[in-house]
């Protein structure tokens, strides 16, 4: 089982980037998908959901309307493209998979949003 996020990079303030999930070794399709973000030393946030039916719920106020989560369930890949980047959004972000009761976690990539 595999969750390898990538797509994180150094970008300027109001830049864009995709964020991606590749998953292997499970029924993707099953599988409700989340992206979080943690800080050093700071609990995980929840960012937003996306189920396996393709509802999708945004949990955090600050990245309404400038994060979108996605999925392609024929590729087995979750996505978030993220708009209009901050600064105060430099941070691993990590995607999870969970179809109850198994949870898997990726390794996470680095956003850092800097001019």
């Amino acid at each position: 089982v595999q969750l390898v996020e990538s797509g994180g990079a150094l970008v300027q303030p109001g830049g864009s980037l995709r964020l991606s999930c590749a998953a292997s070794g499970f029924n993707f399709s099953n599988y409700d998908m989340r992206w979080y973000r943690q800080a050093p030393g700071k609990e995980r946030v929840r960012i937003a959901t996306i189920t396996n039916t393709g509802f999708i719920y945004n949990y955090e106020d600050s990245v309404t309307g400038r994060f979108t989560i996605s999925r392609d369930n024929a590729k087995n890949t979750a996505y978030l493209q993220m708009n209009s980047l901050k600064p105060e959004y430099t941070t691993v972000y990590y995607c999870h998979a969970r179809s109850s009761p198994s949870v898997y976690w990726g390794q996470g990539t680095q956003v850092t949003v800097s001019s």
